[in-house]
């Protein structure tokens, strides 16, 4: 367990922004799926990321790790049937990871498969899966309800029915599997479907690789079987949910420049732009870079329905601004790496902060300054990140403890933190 104290500083300089993890899981499942090699560019090992790479290799995807134009790729060597080399899949703590392979192992049938993983992701929810597998007479076997969980069976085509407000992941796995079907499928959406843009990079990608998927207002999607993946080059566009921390930063503090984020980008997360531009916020947009300045914010509403993952850094802005920031619709944030509307709320009124908690909502009443003091990331990479950019509003040192979670997506995050210059001391022996 690691433990930091940052001494209050306002940020400023640049930042090589690293690589979309949603889409890197993405494409490297893609790639391993397709017969013939793929090279993919610009990848950042982070834990989730990790979890993907060994997860395919099991299926038997050859995935080795070259230097491209002094960047970091990876050369896939995909599989036109997957063959179970290892029938534990480690799914660490990702779970774009355990829901994106589930559908993927049962291409095959011969061999049972063993998912495992840490952390909370033992605890999220997989009914969606369980309803299929009851319905497709599919074997699985979980504890109590959580991980480990066996599954053995081949996935059939035909008509899925799932919720989209629980999450998207589980549409993903199955638009990764029915294409190699020996039949046509259907995936039917029973209420609303929350996070799309996710949804929408999933069919770019598979559409770069070869996948066509007809989609029906989100409302249905229409899978062709008998499809192959095909072989390709792709390189990995910077990540706009790590983007958001900077740009937070640098409205509250100096002007902080984000480079690798493409402008035209799918992301969902992308919407931080308009977010901060709708709190006061000054956003300067460049061809090679993004520019977040110092910034009097104002408190808003804002919906995050379809951008979960910005609810943390958002609670942090909200509360150096004026007046009071309302982040609604927000429940499902609440079963991610742990209940985030939950932490965040009590981390911030640890230091200071005026955040109620309602059931799906957040009401932050803005302080501007807030105290200082030790706070605790939950084990939860985005609830680390968070507090550390609010650390430059803070009056005293911060204290973050288990501060090692930004591993889980972005493993050079500190690192970054004191390039612009964040004042750090790390392996502090701090209890709470």
């Amino acid at each position: 367990m690691q433990c930091i104290k940052i001494f209050p500083r306002k940020l400023r300089g640049s930042i090589n922004i690293p690589p979309s993890k949603s889409l890197a899981h993405r494409a490297i499942i893609a790639a391993g799926l397709a017969k013939g090699e793929s090279i993919i560019e610009n990848i950042a090992y982070s834990k989730d990321i990790l979890a993907t790479i060994h997860g395919m290799k099991n299926f038997g995807v050859c995935i080795n790790e070259i230097n491209k134009d002094n960047n970091r790729a990876l050369d896939i060597k995909g599989v036109s049937r997957i063959e179970i080399q290892n029938s534990i899949v480690d799914c660490i703590e990702s779970g774009s990871t355990l829901r994106f392979l589930i559908p993927i192992a049962l291409l095959q049938g011969d061999r049972e498969v063993t998912f495992t993983g840490t952390g909370k992701l033992p605890q999220r929810p997989l009914d969606e899966y369980y309803n299929i597998f009851r319905n497709e007479n599919i074997f699985y076997q979980n504890e109590k309800g959580n991980l480990p969980l066996r599954v053995k069976g081949k996935l059939k085509p035909g008509e899925f029915h799932l919720k989209g407000d629980i999450s998207s992941q589980f549409i993903t796995g199955l638009m990764f599997a029915l294409p190699l079907l020996n039949g046509d499928s259907k995936i039917i959406i029973t209420s609303k479907l929350e996070s799309k843009a996710y949804v929408d990079l999933t069919m770019d990608i598979l559409n770069k690789f070869g996948i066509k998927i007809e989609n029906n207002l989100y409302r249905e999607f229409y899978i062709k079987g008998n499809q192959s993946y095909l072989a390709r080059d792709y390189k990995v566009e910077g990540d706009f949910s790590q983007g958001a921390f900077w740009l937070t930063a640098g409205a509250i503090g100096e002007e902080i420049s984000c480079k690798n984020l493409n402008i035209n980008s799918l992301q969902g997360d992308k919407e931080i732009i308009n977010i901060i531009k709708s709190m006061g916020g000054i956003i300067d947009i460049n061809h090679d870079f993004i520019r977040a300045n110092p910034s009097e914010l104002k408190g808003i509403t804002i919906d995050v329905s379809e951008i979960p993952d910005l609810v943390p850094i958002l609670a942090v802005a909200g509360s150096v601004s004026n007046g009071a920031t309302k982040i609604i619709n927000a429940k499902r944030v609440r079963i991610k790496e742990c209940d985030r509307l939950h932490a965040i709320a009590c981390e911030l009124n640890k230091i200071g902060g005026d955040v109620e908690e309602l059931e799906d909502s957040l009401i932050i009443r803005g302080n501007k300054k807030l105290k200082g003091g030790v706070v605790d990331s939950w084990n939860d990479h985005r609830i680390a990140m968070a507090l550390a950019v609010a650390s430059i509003a803070c009056e005293e040192p911060l204290i973050i403890n288990n501060s090692e979670a930004v591993e889980k997506s972005y493993p050079n995050f500190w690192k970054e933190f004191t390039n612009v210059g964040g004042n750090i001391i790390y392996d502090m022996k701090i209890k709470l």
